[in-house]
This record gives structure tokens, sequence and C-alpha cells, in this order.
């Protein structure tokens, strides 16, 4: 592996003169060639790759069996299971309610990449991580994975961890029962970015456990980060966690654990089109469903793409049940120079400005211990500041149990 080797091997000399052979240093550049090194054999082991992204991703076609999963512990002899036992019934006739709505609704929504080629059966799209992306992370054990707290506590609202902390929530949840799954359709918008090390996303959480450091949780959605993906596209993600964001988990599949089989929808790929202001509008929908038999979470985009599985052996709280679910929108505000960030949340408009103006959540629905889909019950809302970001919930005949929400961030009345 000649040009392998040379890449790897002038990333270290380099680094090492550049810091004059610090000890420290060493074992941190190191540790950063060593992730150069995992992103060159991981292209090697791509069957194919699709360049020239207009959004400037690479993906590469991974054979579905060497693909990062894999690299689990507990996932050396797993069997991949190509399919669910089953799927939840009773799904929401969102035909209707896309009718009703007179926008545009959920029409298909296409990634980038697929302007420029498909990945073929038997193999499974990944966004290539490149030496920017990892330039840009605070360190190479923390990179891909979230930075807690980042999941809205309904249940405490302390003023002093909110400053701390950093994350901002608009949300409306469900507690007091088991839970096997959650679906939504999610307006699709790009909000605006103040701080390139903030965030903006719309995600439904899966959670099983306390708030404290046992807290299990599988999540998705769409998000904008300009620290993870180097731009301020809108992209699909997803995350999981079994311990509070410590030790465990990531970003899509930037580390071992969910295990895709979808060769048409790449994790962590930009989405198009976006909704506009007094505009066109359009959703994805996301469904996370527990498989009664075997017991992994799986995760569907659309109607078309059951895109993989959380296999329930990462877990110890969801490896039964969800005791929470909450949907909703969530923001990094960095305080920079002491002010409330500018960031925003979903389309950067509260909710009472409605339909094609504020983003919302639509159709929502929890999968009951008979793998029935139903309406929730009982939904809260909860948001830290809602002079900052809000919610609303509503509930009609087309669009179900629903949501507006959102925020521009900071204003005169958030400062």
């Amino acid at each position: 592996c000649p040009l392998l080797c040379e890449e790897f091997l002038s990333c270290l000399l380099q680094n090492l003169k550049l810091h004059q052979w610090m000890p420290a240093k060493i074992v941190v550049l190191a540790s950063f060639c060593n992730a150069i090194l995992h992103l060159f054999l991981l292209k090697l082991q791509s069957v194919d790759a699709i360049e020239q992204s207009p959004d400037g991703d690479i993906i590469d076609c991974v054979h579905i069996s060497h693909q990062p999963a894999f690299d689990h512990p507990f996932l050396k002899n797993h069997t991949i299971q190509m399919r669910p036992s089953y799927h939840p019934e009773g799904l929401y006739d969102e035909s209707k309610a896309n009718v009703a709505s007179s926008g545009d609704g959920e029409r298909p929504m296409v990634q980038l990449w697929h302007r420029n080629g498909r990945c073929a059966p038997g193999t499974v799209p990944v966004r290539r991580t490149k030496k920017d992306d990892l330039m840009r992370a605070t360190s190479m054990r923390r990179y891909g994975r979230k930075h807690k707290p980042t999941v809205a506590n309904p249940m405490s609202v302390d003023l002093a961890m909110l400053n701390e902390g950093g994350h901002q929530h608009a949300i409306s949840y469900v507690q007091g029962e088991k839970y096997y799954g959650a679906k939504a359709t999610i307006n699709v918008w790009e909000p605006k970015i103040e701080q390139p090390n903030e965030f903006s996303l719309s995600q439904l959480w899966i959670l099983g456990g306390s708030f404290g450091e046992d807290l299990n949780s599988i999540e998705a959605g769409w998000q904008v980060s300009p620290d993870l993906y180097g731009d301020n596209n809108t992209r699909l993600f997803t995350y999981w966690t079994s311990d509070a964001y410590q030790a465990t988990g990531c970003y899509n599949i930037l580390c071992s654990g969910f295990v895709q089989i979808n060769n048409e929808v790449a994790m962590g790929a930009s989405i198009f089109p976006i909704s506009g202001y007094s505009g066109s509008q359009y959703d994805i929908s996301i469904l996370i469903w527990k498989d009664p038999k075997e017991g992994h979470w799986w995760m569907q985009f659309g109607k078309e793409y059951v895109l993989g599985y959380w296999p329930s052996f990462l877990f110890s709280y969801l490896a039964d049940s969800a005791s929470m679910i909450e949907w909703g929108g969530e923001v990094v505000n960095s305080q920079a120079e002491g002010v409330h960030t500018s960031t925003q949340m979903g389309s950067g408009h509260f909710p009472e400005e409605g339909f094609g103006k504020a983003s919302y959540f639509k159709n929502i629905q929890v999968v009951d211990s008979t793998n029935n889909l139903k309406a929730p019950h009982g939904m809260g809302t909860f948001t830290e500041q809602s002079n900052c970001y809000d919610v609303q919930n509503g509930n009609n005949a087309d669009w179900g149990s629903y949501f507006y929400y959102g925020g521009p961030g900071r204003s005169a009345n958030c400062q």
C-alpha cells in the first residue's frame, strides 16, 4: 500500500516536526494519523465511489458486510437481518394530509449525490470522512459525538445548567407508558447558523433510563452542523448512545453500531429540496420501531426506505422499551461575546406564524406494545426560553397530532 503508507508517514513526520517531538503531542498526533489510516482503509474497501456531488460529498459504496458497524466486538459474528420481521400496523394516511395542507408536502426527497450515481445492491452508501472533517474536531475521541447534555428534560428546568450546557430545545413529548417506537412527518428547512461550533436540528428522540449517566437514546431527523460536515447544508442524520453521550454512540455511521441494509440513502448526506418562507413546503417522514420478534430498533425513511437497525444489545433500558418520546428542535447556544446566539431553529420563525412560515411536525404517532401505531396520549410541551424558541401543539383531522415550533434566537426579547 505505497500511497496509503506514504500518506500516513507524511502526516506523522510533518506533525512531529511541527510540534518539536513533544511527548504529549505525539500521543495526540499518533491518534490523528491512525484516524487518517482508518479512513484510507475504508476507502480501500469501497467497491465504487460517487464523486463530484453538488454539495462536495464523496460517497463510498461499501460492501454491506464491510460497513463500520462490524467493528463493534458484539457484531463480529453477527448475521445481518435484511428486513424487519414485522412493520407496525396503523400507519397514518398521509396522502389525505398532504392534499389537505395545500402545500407540496412529502414529495420524494433527493440526496444530492444521486445526481452523480447510485450504489449497487449488496453495498451501502457511506459518506466519506475527509481530513478537514477531522481537523475541525475538538478531539479525535469526541469526533462524531454530541457534547452532553443534549436531551431536553421537561421535569427539570435549571437555568444555571441551561447556561452551562448551551443546548436549547422546543419539543413536544409523551411519557408514562412503555413505548416501542415513534413516527413523525418533519417539515424541512435550512436554518441559519451563527457560529461554526453551533448546530440546529429537528428530530425525534426514543429515550430510556434516567436523565443521568445511564440514559439510552436513539435519534433521527435533519440537521445543519458546520462543525460536523463543513457546510450549512441540511442533512439526514441519526444518533445513538447508551450512556448519556459519554463513551458510546455517534452520529450516523461514524462508529460501529447501526447496521445499514439500504443502498440508496446515505446517513449524513444532504437532502433536497428545502422549504421556503411563504413558498413550497417539503417534508420527510421518519419511523423508528422495535421489532417484536428480534428486538432490534429499525428505522424507515419516507414510505419506501427501510434503512437498517440498531441491535438491541447496544442498549440497557432500550433493550426492553422506551419510557419517553420527544419530537422537536434543538440548537447549540454558545453565547459568543456573552449574548444569545442568532442561530435559528426550524424555519427561524415562531409557531404563531403558521403554515408556510413556521416549521412543523405532523402525523405524530407512537408504537404500543401490540406493535400498533396510535396517536400519542397527553402530549406535553417544553422549551427553556420561549422568547427565543417556542412550541405550540395542535390536533386536527388532516394532520392528526402536530405542532409548530422554532424561532430566530437572539432578538430584542431574547438576549
